[in-house]
């Protein structure tokens, strides 16, 4: 039976350098129920009538469960200065962040930690939950009525979403590495399901967390549910599965992802979306399509590079986060951040050399440039034609044959070689295993002038697809393709992922049933082609018919050296660099459907072409 809501709330203003309030209660106004809260305060504000700015997170990761035990591997290596006894994963340090004059508070999402009601992420619901939050952090006597947002993933892709509903209060936003596009950016890339990191992310941190979920406290995940433990049956009822969801929708236009949607636009308050251009699966695209599209006067767009979890509290980044927080939360800005044009809005760091990868101290050599926007205006969007002997130039093909390069297609089949077990603890790189013979890629020759290559990407092929087992006919072809860098040595660079796995330079994916492009829609712009992803898009796919289809590649950065060389690689599948970030369902890639020859066309009627974005000297 359902637990009996009580009063949580305790207050400790003695154990800790900072007032440690845990389980305080914020009603819902949008929703029935409600959402508890730790809240971390300086200790000067007590007595004395002192009020504080207040950075707010929202999450499904635990208030309460401690850093070291979420992700011993990753706490080891981080910046001592960010290690307090409420250290938690993704968010802000209450210890660092009290010290500099912020009250934190620190949300369990509802349905998850101590906080009861429907889990339901990422959903509208929740971030109606969030938006209450926040407006009470504005109202509470110690809280000056600013409020900033700021945290890793999770923790900064709702941020979008809560700034869109312009809670009372809410004054700058500091979304780290978070997806602004729940479709596109994190659950179907080109309309493709990617379904490992969500079964992953699911298990892990999610279920595990859920309200009500016994063996918390012995498991070293947080204190137990202190109303008690639900049973199972209790517990799946109260709960939406992101697996099962994301399995039976496909198209933006289905309830489930049009719930989802919102106008960026409505976001107003002033915003420092920080991009990692290793994300190449995940949080990237969000990140500079977020800033793209925010209606805000004053936006700002940084890249960064490293792991996932560590530069969020590198010093240098804290100083930016401090330096941007205290301009509009303390009203104390040192730099120019809330004077429209006085600093440039786009902060580059160049990938320049090869320097390995998931080596902190190593990318310190990578260098900045500033620019006043995004894309860089003076980008010269240059097409690069493949060409049927896997060449890849910037000249034209002038053959009048026809022909073409064909690679083998397989929906996912098990044992493969694609799945791959997730490492739950630590951060140790997984193993890629892949079968070349699934693939083809296009060289360039060597470039013979220094030549940097930043923004947007599309790639323009001709495909289609032939059976070659009896008794399939197959229907789709998924086209995953990669840019990969050598180096003038012949050695592949790769680059910090995520995870700290070695990464290319980015990736991209089309479902071509989905190839159909909105050129009327206002985010459709020549460098990034923008697709509805509507079931009323859907196209037919059959054996021997030629598809022209416009890929869109993720953004990415490379200064490249003479003698190095651009690799295009064209796949029906996963390859390598992709971590844990698979598109291996069986049901959403079924052998019956995609099993077969594909092709890429070459001739008279056929160019096919990548587009690089190479940005001249200022």
């Amino acid at each position: 039976m359902p637990n009996q809501i009580r009063d949580l709330h305790a207050v400790d203003d003695k154990s800790f350098p900072y007032i440690f309030e845990q389980n305080a209660t914020v009603p819902l106004k949008t929703s029935s129920g409600l959402v508890r809260v730790n809240v971390y305060r300086p200790k000067d504000a007590e007595g004395k009538g002192g009020k504080h700015p207040v950075l707010v997170t929202y999450g499904p990761y635990g208030k309460d469960i401690y850093y070291g035990d979420f992700h011993p591997g990753s706490f080891a290596e981080l910046n001592p200065e960010h290690k307090s006894p409420h250290s938690a994963w993704e968010t802000p340090d209450p210890g660092f962040w009290t010290r500099n004059g912020y009250a934190v508070v620190r949300a369990d999402e509802r349905g998850l930690g101590q906080s009861p009601g429907f889990l339901d992420t990422m959903s509208r619901g929740t971030s109606e939950a969030f938006f209450d939050v926040v407006e009470w952090a504005a109202d509470q006597p110690w809280s000056t009525g600013k409020v900033g947002l700021l945290g890793i993933s999770y923790f900064a892709g709702s941020q979008w979403r809560v700034a869109a509903q312009q809670p009372k209060g809410l004054s700058a936003i500091v979304p780290w590495e978070g997806m602004s596009d729940y479709y596109r950016d994190r659950c179907r890339h080109g309309g493709i399901l990617s379904n490992e990191f969500i079964k992953f992310w699911w298990e892990r941190q999610i279920v595990s967390n859920q309200y009500g979920k016994g063996g918390k406290a012995a498991r070293k995940w947080g204190p137990d549910t202190i109303e008690g433990d639900l049973s199972e049956e209790e517990l799946k009822a109260n709960r939406k599965d992101q697996n099962i969801d994301n399995a039976n929708n496909q198209f933006r236009d289905q309830r489930y992802y049009a719930s989802k949607e919102y106008n960026k636009e409505d976001i107003t308050v002033p915003v420092l979306s920080v991009a990692n251009w290793g994300g190449i699966l995940l949080h990237l695209r969000g990140n500079v399509e977020g800033y793209t599209q925010a209606g805000s006067e004053l936006k700002y767009l940084r890249f960064i590079t490293g792991r996932h979890d560590l530069p969020f509290y590198y010093k240098e980044e804290v100083e930016v986060q401090k330096s941007f927080l205290d301009a509009f939360l303390k009203d104390d800005d040192r730099v120019g951040w809330s004077v429209p044009g006085k600093l440039p809005p786009v902060d580059v760091v160049l990938r320049k050399g090869d320097v390995g990868f998931n080596d902190a101290a190593a990318e310190r050599v990578y260098t900045r440039r500033t620019e006043t926007e995004w894309p860089i205006a003076r980008t010269q969007y240059t097409p690069y034609y493949l060409a049927p002997s896997l060449g890849l130039s910037p000249t034209k093909p002038t053959t009048a044959s026809i022909s073409k390069v064909s690679y083998v297609a397989t929906g996912f089949e098990e044992n493969d070689g694609r799945e791959i077990g997730a490492v739950s603890q630590g951060w140790k790189p997984l193993a890629d295993a892949f079968d070349l013979s699934q693939q083809v890629s296009f060289t360039t020759a060597p470039f013979e002038v220094e030549t940097e290559i930043t923004g947007h990407i599309t790639a323009h092929l001709n495909v289609s697809v032939s059976p070659t087992i009896s008794g399939i006919s197959p229907s789709e072809i998924d086209l995953f393709v990669t840019l990969r860098h050598i180096s003038s040595a012949g050695k592949e660079v790769f680059y910090t992922g995520t995870a700290g796995n070695p990464v290319p330079l980015c990736k991209g994916w089309l479902r071509t049933s989905l190839r159909k492009v909105n050129k009327e829609h206002i985010n459709h712009r020549e460098w990034l082609p923008h697709r509805d992803y509507f079931s009323s898009d859907v196209l037919p796919v059959i054996p021997g018919e030629v598809y022209p289809v416009d890929v869109e590649v993720w953004p990415t950065n490379v200064v490249l050296s003479p003698g190095s060389k651009l690799v295009f690689e064209v796949s029906s599948g996963d390859t390598q660099g992709c971590e844990r970030f698979k598109h291996t369902s069986p049901t959403d890639r079924p052998r019956e459907k995609l099993a077969g020859m594909n092709h890429i066309h070459f001739g008279p009627r056929y160019e096919n072409f990548v587009t690089l974005p190479i940005v001249p000297p200022k």
